[in-house]
């Protein structure tokens, strides 16, 4: 079958009135970017042309609940990242909820207001995203620096909002408190005559948040 044919197909299932059918047709075809390969056969489409319209497919009848499993499996980067966007759009415009389940944790911390994580069949957490990623209420700098020493490192283990530093021949990784600042760590390591080549904060993400509740399951 065609693209056209396989949502008409599905159309005339559901039942919607050709009016009707005819114009969500073009209408998600349209916003999928198949609109000018309608009459292609989709056998011989790519996997990620392929998803779309199945994606699609699923739409036909605007469902208010819509469950997919895995929609981006197999795609590369770009075809994954336009399929998101879609998604997103498509939920924001037709109020629809998706259950999506994937193992892809940056996936679910892009897309997903709430993320629910089960191990063994069971469920282990649900909550949003933040909140999830929030658990260890630590934040991760890293400082790219000259060689320091001992006295140095100990300095910046004892300030306030420091949790842990850890330190090799390129610099540091300090474990820090959400609320802290990173000014006074690069303050100290300048006065302390370090010559100090990059610092940036980075965020737990969800993934981390993941593999820490796993290991507190085990």
């Amino acid at each position: 079958l065609t693209a056209e044919d396989n949502l008409e197909f599905y159309g005339r299932v559901y039942r919607i009135p050709i009016t009707e059918r005819k114009a969500r047709i073009r209408e998600l075809l349209e916003r999928f970017g198949l609109w000018e390969r309608r009459s292609d056969r989709v056998g011989e489409w790519s996997r990620g042309m392929k998803q779309k319209l199945a994606v699609a497919r699923s739409m036909i009848n605007r469902p208010s609940l819509l469950f997919l499993d895995e929609p981006t499996a197999g795609l590369d980067p770009v075809a994954a990242a336009g399929l998101r966007d879609i998604l997103e759009q498509l939920v924001s415009d037709e109020g629809m909820t998706v259950f999506l389940t994937t193992h892809n944790l940056s996936e679910a911390e892009k897309l997903c207001s709430s993320v629910g994580v089960i191990n063994r069949g069971r469920l282990v957490t649900v909550g949003p995203p933040g909140n999830l990623i929030s658990v260890d209420g630590t934040e991760h700098a890293e400082i790219r620096c000259g060689k320091v020493s001992e006295a140095v490192t100990a300095r910046l283990q004892a300030m306030h909002g420091v949790r842990r530093v850890r330190s090799d021949t390129a610099g540091y990784d300090i474990e820090i408190e959400p609320s802290a600042s990173l000014a006074p760590l690069i303050r100290l390591l300048v006065d302390a005559g370090v010559d100090v080549e990059e610092a940036r904060r980075e965020k737990t993400s969800l993934e981390d948040a993941f593999l820490t509740l796993m290991k507190e399951e085990e």
